[in-house]
C-alpha cells in the first residue's frame, strides 16, 4: 500500500465542496495520513476568545484536500475507510454561537429572544487517560468524559458543477457531524465528478447525538485513512459500514425528511443486499432499525438510519469491500 503524508499550509485549505482544484491526484488504494485544522480555523483558544469576534464564517471547516482519485467517474462509489483519529492538539474547543444552535432562535427560526451569550468553553486532553476535561464557565463543575474522535466533515464534490459550503451535508456527504463517521468505518461516496475530490476536516474529539449547541469539542486532527474505488453502483446517499452495522445518512430540512432520506436509502440497500421486494424491506427495517440524530443545527440536519448486521443472514455489501479494508487497516 502506498502511504502519503499530508499537511496542508493555511492558503491550502478548502471551503467548498466542489469548485477547487485538487491539491494532490492518488491511486485508489492509498492510505493517506492527514492533518486538519479545528471548525474555527483556530480562532478560539481561550476561554476569553468570542465567536462573534474572532470567527469568520466565510472560513469556518476548512477542508483538507480535494484528493483527485485516479480512475473514478460519475457513477462510481468512493470508499473511504477510516484507520485511525486521534487529536492533534492538546486542547479542544466548543462554543455557543449567537443565533447559532437547536435551542436558540436563528435565522429561520426566528423570534425576539435575545441571543444566548456568547460563551467558549476549552476542553483539555488527558492523552493518557484518553479523556477530555468539560469545567463549567458558570460554576465549579468538572467532568473527564471518554474521548470519541470523528471527523464531521466527509464529502466529494457535488453533482451539476454546484459548489456548496463546507457547512453543508447533502447526497455528496459533507458535514454530517455523525459520530459514527469514526475509526473502524467505512464511508460510501457517490462519484459525481471525473477524480471525485473528495476532501475532509471538521475534526471532534467528542460529540453528543445531535450536536445540541452547534459545536463539538473541534479540534486539529490526524487521520489515517484508506481510499477505495467501486466501479459503479453509486449510492443515492451517503451510507457507511462498520463490523456491525449497515447505516445510511440522510440530510435535509425539516428533520423527518432527512429520517426518510435515510430510511428510503436503507430500503434500497436492503433490496440490494437481500433480493427483497421494497415492501418487505421497509417492513423489515420497520422493525429493527436504530435511528441516532447526527445534528439539528446544520444547514440540512442529519439523521442516521442504522441496521445491525447480527439479525440478519450474512451478506457482503460491495463484494466485502469494507471487511478488506479493515485488514488492511490491521496491516498498518
Amino acid at each position: 500500500m502506498e502511504i502519503i503524508e499530508f499537511t496542508p499550509t493555511r492558503d491550502q485549505y478548502a471551503y467548498t465542496f466542489g469548485g477547487v482544484e485538487p491539491v494532490l491526484s492518488i491511486e485508489p488504494g492509498t492510505v493517506l495520513r492527514l492533518w486538519s485544522e479545528d471548525a474555527f480555523n483556530h480562532a478560539l483558544t481561550s476561554v476569553d476568545d468570542l465567536s462573534s469576534e474572532k470567527v469568520d464564517l466565510g472560513f469556518v471547516n476548512p477542508q483538507t484536500g480535494p484528493f483527485h482519485v485516479k480512475g473514478a467517474d460519475p457513477g462510481d462509489t468512493l470508499a473511504i475507510h477510516v484507520v485511525d483519529l486521534s487529536p492533534a492538539r492538546s486542547w479542544g474547543a466548543s462554543a455557543a454561537i449567537p443565533f447559532f444552535g437547536g435551542l436558540t432562535g436563528t435565522d429561520r427560526t426566528v423570534n425576539l429572544q435575545d441571543a444566548l451569550p456568547d460563551t467558549t468553553w476549552i476542553y483539555e486532553v488527558d492523552a493518557a487517560a484518553n479523556t477530555v476535561r468539560f469545567e463549567a464557565r458558570f460554576g465549579d463543575f468538572t467532568a473527564d468524559l471518554p474521548m470519541n474522535p470523528m471527523l464531521g466533515t466527509v464529502g466529494v464534490a457535488p453533482a451539476g458543477g454546484e459548489v456548496r459550503s463546507s457547512l453543508v451535508p447533502e447526497r455528496f456527504g459533507g458535514n454530517m457531524d455523525s459520530p459514527e463517521v469514526r475509526a473502524g468505518t467505512t464511508v460510501f461516496l457517490g462519484v459525481n465528478v471525473d477524480g471525485a475530490l473528495f476532501s475532509l476536516g471538521d475534526g471532534h474529539y467528542r460529540q453528543g447525538e445531535g450536536e445540541a449547541c452547534g459545536t463539538a469539542v473541534e479540534g486539529a486532527m490526524n487521520s489515517t485513512i484508506i481510499v477505495e474505488l467501486i466501479k459503479g453502483r453509486a449510492p443515492m446517499w451517503p451510507r457507511l459500514e462498520t463490523d456491525g452495522y449497515w447505516m445510511a445518512v440522510g440530510s435535509s430540512r425539516p428533520m423527518e425528511d432527512s429520517w426518510r432520506i435515510a430510511q428510503v436509502e436503507m430500503v434500497r440497500w436492503y433490496e440490494e443486499l437481500f433480493g427483497l421486494h421494497h415492501m418487505d424491506a421497509y417492513q423489515l427495517l420497520s422493525q429493527t432499525t436504530e435511528v441516532p440524530i447526527a445534528n439539528v443545527v446544520d444547514v440540512n440536519y442529519s439523521v442516521v438510519v442504522k441496521a445491525a448486521k447480527a439479525l440478519m443472514p450474512r451478506v457482503d455489501a460491495f463484494d466485502g469491500v469494507h471487511a478488506e479494508l479493515r485488514n488492511r487497516a490491521r496491516a498498518l
